[in-house]
């Protein structure tokens, strides 16, 4: 009897879920709401059901291999902050996905005691979490919008992933195209919405380090500088990534992050041609603030991974022990 009361609650909470977005879109609340407005784009773009239950759609282990090879580069930088991350939140019953562009996760953190959880619930590595095959959901309605969100329990647009809260926010390459997301996700029926904001945050702030250290790897040996935060609040969450420039040894600028771009409205032309430094708006640019260089930052975590074996190091990072000598006396690594 008990079982049976129990999944009538259950049905009923399907009911209460699928009424609440059809009421919703039926009171066309879509353009004041971006939660409302996923839940049309799933119902009436996507033909999805909320009510349809089948866990997510999964690739095989050949296609997974070839998916992370495509963005290995990423994967490799991006591993020591889904550590830190992890443990940062490991205590409160999370998994930390990283995913591409096409919403595939790619690499994982997560607790033994969860794996089986989270699996059944397609929260793994090779599900396919894509907006328009899941709904609204952490990662595909963050890599659609592109821009960083919470999705918070029933927010969701399948009911089977409504005791779900999930954070996420998207990475964009060192030319601004999107080529992932950083996802947090809490099966933790006591979630408030409040914690929910506070591991956003996290979220946030951990998808913006993987991007700048992206952005400096590809412009090794330029002069990274931070520029200055001036954007206006409505393009707050859409720009929250780092806002970094790269230059020459000349001073011209060869390199910008997407938020820079926007601060500076910076074009893939523009970045093609001649562009010295002190034509952009030198007021929101802090030199004294420049970014870490990515050949000092990749010197140091070498050495430090061999203990400071400069010879290790430099096998590490594929160069010569001569030119890591080289390196270390120009980044003043050596006193």
């Amino acid at each position: 009897m008990a079982s049976k009361n129990l999944n009538s609650i259950v049905e009923h909470s399907k009911l209460n879920h699928a009424n609440l977005i059809e009421n919703a879109i039926s009171a066309n609340k879509a353009a004041q709401s971006p939660v409302v407005a996923s839940w049309q784009r799933s119902k009436l773009l996507h033909n999805l059901d909320p009510n349809h239950y089948r866990p997510p759609e999964r690739l095989s282990s050949y296609e997974l291999r070839q998916t992370r090879d495509k963005i290995g580069s990423l994967i490799h930088i991006a591993n020591p902050r889904l550590d830190r991350l992890y443990l940062a939140l490991s205590s409160v019953g999370c998994c930390v996905l990283l995913a591409d562009a096409n919403g595939v996760p790619v690499a994982r953190r997560g607790a033994e005691p969860d794996d089986k959880t989270f699996n059944e619930f397609g929260l793994w590595t090779g599900a396919l979490w894509s907006e328009d095959s899941e709904g609204t959901n952490g990662i595909g309605t963050c890599l659609i919008e592109e821009r960083a969100l919470t999705i918070h329990k029933d927010e969701h647009f399948h009911s089977k992933n409504i005791d779900f809260s999930c954070s996420a926010a998207p990475i964009f390459d060192h030319v601004g195209k999107l080529i992932g997301a950083l996802d947090v996700s809490s099966c933790r029926s006591d979630l408030t919405a409040g914690f929910s904001q506070l591991i956003s945050d996290s979220v946030i702030a951990a998808a913006a380090r993987i991007e700048g250290e992206n952005f400096c790897q590809h412009f090794d040996g330029a002069k990274i500088i931070l520029a200055k935060s001036d954007i206006d609040d409505e393009d707050t969450s859409k720009y929250q990534g780092a806002a970094l420039i790269a230059v020459d040894g000349d001073d011209m600028v060869i390199g910008a992050t997407r938020r820079a771009r926007h601060i500076y409205d910076l074009s893939e032309d523009s970045l093609k041609t001649a562009l010295p430094l002190s034509s952009l708006d030198g007021k929101d640019i802090d030199e004294e603030a420049s970014y870490l260089r990515a050949g000092r930052r990749s010197i140091k975590q070498a050495l430090a991974r061999s203990g400071g074996n400069i010879s290790q190091a430099a096998i590490s990072m594929g160069i010569s022990r001569a030119t890591l000598h080289r390196k270390i006396k120009r980044f003043e690594l050596d006193s």
